[in-house]
């Protein structure tokens, strides 16, 4: 029995010593950390099939219905979502994927919602409040919604709903692109005299926001959306890209600078499920950095690679027959 423990041990420790030697990892997890990685020339800002989206590690991070402020909806149906990034010195990209049933990007009638997602940046050091902020910790959030992404492909009005509809007269949108003309005189439409940028041409899909807590959203200046944005529902999934410069001349935006440290946490709405303002599901914060760009070093003549790799090779092989050498002299001269 005793020499039967023994050589159990014995063998045990062989195989400790060969997987530290061949650095065989045991375990392995997911980082919790989006790295943005470095590439060279333009960002797929509009082709989430991209090759380049293949430098970037994907990491897929769990949602959970917002719970806090009023009204709730608990059963939220967007679980997790993945994200990944690049960037090129320049401009940053993140892609972000979900899946989704049904595809909705019309807000025409009041009983539809549309399908949404968003990310949010601190604006300063620490994490605040990872649900819009909070008085003192201001956040900068990038919110892509369905609807403004269909209406950059045609604008949508109500005879998109009701094409069989009869009106005597009504500023349809057949005829112009991306919104009528009836729509762009400021004496029919005060809300775009008055900037509101749910009255303006939209460039993007994405509105960019500043918030500080819950009831504090607020948009900034149409000449201050600098994030673009391109999304494609397909095969029940959304796959959604965010695109903007590293840094700007807003001083609410976020600024992203390679190697420092940032966090992002994310947001999704299902428009079938009713989903829309807090009514939707959120992430904690996740960290973000992105991909320094590492000049070479210079490095003194080193060993050919396989004359490297056969010395290390027999250097485990050496230690591994001295352990079954030693393990086999102890064994024999236990008793039984």
């Amino acid at each position: 029995m005793r020499r039967r423990n023994f050589a159990h041990l014995c063998w045990i420790l062989i195989v400790a010593v060969t997987l530290t030697f061949l650095k065989v990892p045991l375990a392995s997890s997911q980082g919790t950390t989006i790295l943005a990685a470095l590439v060279s020339g333009e960002l797929p800002a509009n082709d989430p099939d991209s090759p380049l989206w293949q430098d970037a590690t994907v990491i897929e991070i769990p949602l959970s219905a917002q719970t806090v402020a009023r009204p709730i909806l608990r059963e939220t149906r967007v679980k997790s979502l993945t994200a990944r990034a690049l960037h090129n010195d320049a401009q940053v990209a993140f892609l972000v994927e979900w899946d989704d049933e049904t595809e909705n990007d019309q807000m025409i009638r009041v009983q539809d919602f549309r399908d949404a997602v968003a990310l949010q940046f601190p604006q300063a050091q620490g994490q605040p409040f990872f649900c819009m902020g909070m008085q003192g910790g201001n956040v900068n959030i990038w919110h892509w919604k369905a609807d403004w992404q269909a209406d950059l492909v045609a604008w949508q009005d109500m005879e998109a709903v009701y094409p069989d509809m009869n009106v005597d007269q009504y500023p349809f949108a057949e005829a112009a692109q991306p919104a009528p003309a009836d729509y762009q005189d400021v004496n029919y439409v005060p809300a775009l005299a008055a900037g509101n940028l749910f009255a303006s041409v939209r460039p993007s899909p994405v509105e960019d926001i500043i918030a500080g807590g819950f009831s504090t959203l607020t948009s900034q200046s149409p000449e201050d959306q600098n994030v673009q944005g391109f999304g494609v529902w397909q095969n029940g999934k959304w796959r959604v890209i965010f695109s903007r410069e590293l840094t700007t001349q807003q001083a609410d935006d976020v600024v992203f600078s390679p190697g420092t440290m940032l966090s992002v946490a994310f947001a999704a709405w299902d428009g079938a499920n009713g989903e829309r303002n807090g009514q939707k599901s959120t992430s904690q914060w996740v960290s973000l950095q992105l991909e320094e760009k590492v000049s070479p070093a210079p490095q003194a003549a080193a060993p050919p690679a396989g004359l490297a790799r056969n010395t290390i090779m027999l250097v485990v092989i050496g230690v591994l027959l001295l352990l079954i050498a030693a393990g086999t002299v102890i064994y024999f001269r236990l008793p039984n």
